[in-house]
């Protein structure tokens, strides 16, 4: 009989095989196989020590129980990023490429205590006004629009074309933009996350989200923005600008690897192409095993404390692996009974203020699209997909698919590509983005 091995061994191509070092979370390696990462991540214990971005260092919960633990008891770890100790004392470099995520702003997800309750509340009641029949009608008119671009071609990347595009468009109607802000959202948030002149995209989105405040305070709608500003919490201009940007930002993207996530398992996992999986089972299977955001929910201790069996310093950065917590063994059972105990939307006071919304969205964006392109299908071998690399999102970098052409070539010019925000700036003065593309598309 062989002998177990007695220390854990890292997934091949790891840097800290044989090293002892913190496990990185990026790379594409990780990006690769993340649940050879967790399955070696569990072995330390409910947490382990990993590192987001070089020289970034973290402590990964990876078990349920103790995730759930740290979600809810906001008396000891708290979410202002003003307490992150290394930070602080200078051993982050302020352009390291996870500061932008993890840096403190004025919203109800880097905010504790009271001031959390004032701002979550006002985001909580706005978004609970958006009425689900105007939500779905809303999605299948931009689906519709999306497919009418792309569809007359009988291929597409559905991640580029559809699924990321999707809830930008919907964001910016739920939120009321007119044309000319909601060109200049779409072109930040998109910026931001491709990382493409990132600093100069934020400077783009967070003036639009102010110009879209001050166009609300005179001209109130029935939109989100709106409902926000007249709520009792009486939030300020400056308030109104980061909760927004929080929203439009932090809603789409994961919910653009969602959407993204979802066809990819209904286009190449066997269960759904032989026997007609429902959307909804495929949506909770993808919350499940390959959520949207994997890695998240940054919290520091409010003093030094012993955590899991771990000992924290106040103002250690301590995260939590969704995708690796979901698959502790505890679980299984949860699972195997369609419950929905899954981390995806995080859980405690912090928890995702959007998921039903969300999930209405994703499932809407789905049925409609297989509605319309009944036939689509993988156009590369499953093995040569590629995903994103870093350490929190989860999302491929391309879905390419073929399918049956439907409809003809849209009349209007092919957009040109923006280069940088000053580019953008004056190709949108002269030409409309693919907002007021879409809003001039809906009124023919």
């Amino acid at each position: 009989m062989n002998a177990r091995p007695t220390a854990p061994v890292p997934p091949p191509g790891c840097p800290a095989h044989d090293s002892g070092a913190r496990v990185p979370l990026y790379g594409p390696e990780f990006a690769a196989d993340p649940q050879a990462y967790y399955s070696y991540l569990r072995s330390f214990g409910p947490t382990a020590p990993v590192e987001l971005a070089p020289g970034v260092d973290a402590t990964l919960v990876t078990d349920y129980g103790a995730a759930l633990q740290l979600l809810q008891d906001s008396a000891s770890f708290r979410k202002d990023s003003r307490r992150w100790r290394a930070l602080n004392e200078g051993h982050i470099a302020p352009d390291n490429p996870v500061v932008p995520l993890l840096a403190y702003r004025a919203n109800c997800m880097f905010s504790d205590g009271a001031e959390h309750l004032r701002l979550r509340q006002a985001v909580t009641d706005s978004m609970a006004r958006v009425d689900s029949r105007r939500l779905t009608r809303t999605t299948e008119q931009i689906s519709n629009y999306l497919i009418s671009q792309f569809g007359y071609r009988g291929s597409a990347d559905l991640l580029g074309n559809y699924a990321r595009q999707l809830p930008l468009f919907v964001f910016n109607e739920l939120f009321g933009c007119p044309a000319d802000i909601g060109d200049r959202v779409v072109f930040g948030i998109s910026g931001m996350f491709d990382g493409v002149n990132a600093e100069m995209a934020a400077g783009v989105l967070f003036g639009a989200v102010g110009e879209l405040v001050a166009l609300k305070r005179s001209r109130p709608g029935d939109d989100v923005t709106s409902w926000l500003m007249q709520h009792h919490a009486k939030l300020t201009d400056e308030e109104m600008v980061h909760q927004l940007a929080l929203l439009l930002s932090a809603g789409t993207e994961p919910l653009g690897n969602l959407i993204g996530n979802t066809l990819h398992r209904l286009l190449t996992d066997d269960a759904y192409a032989h026997t007609g999986g429902l959307i909804d089972e495929a949506v909770d299977d993808t919350l499940w095993e390959n959520p949207p955001m994997s890695n998240l929910a940054a919290h520091y201790p409010a003093t030094d404390l012993e955590f899991a069996g771990q000992h924290l310093r106040a103002g250690d950065l301590v995260m939590v692996s969704f995708a690796a917590a979901n698959g502790s063994s505890v679980l299984a059972g949860e699972r195997q009974a369609g419950s929905r105990a899954h981390l995806a939307w995080s859980a405690g006071p912090h928890a995702c203020p959007s998921k039903d919304p969300a999930r209405q969205i994703t499932v809407t964006a789905i049925e409609n699209l297989l509605n319309e392109l009944p036939d689509i299908q993988l156009a590369v071998p499953e093995e040569s997909l590629t995903w994103r690399p870093g350490p929190f999102n989860r999302g491929l970098v391309a879905l390419p698919t073929r399918f049956t052409p439907v409809g003809s070539a849209p009349q209007q010019a092919p957009e040109p590509q923006v280069q940088d925000a000053g580019q953008a700036a004056g190709q949108q003065s002269r030409k409309a983005g693919r907002w007021s593309q879409f809003l001039n598309w809906l009124t023919k």
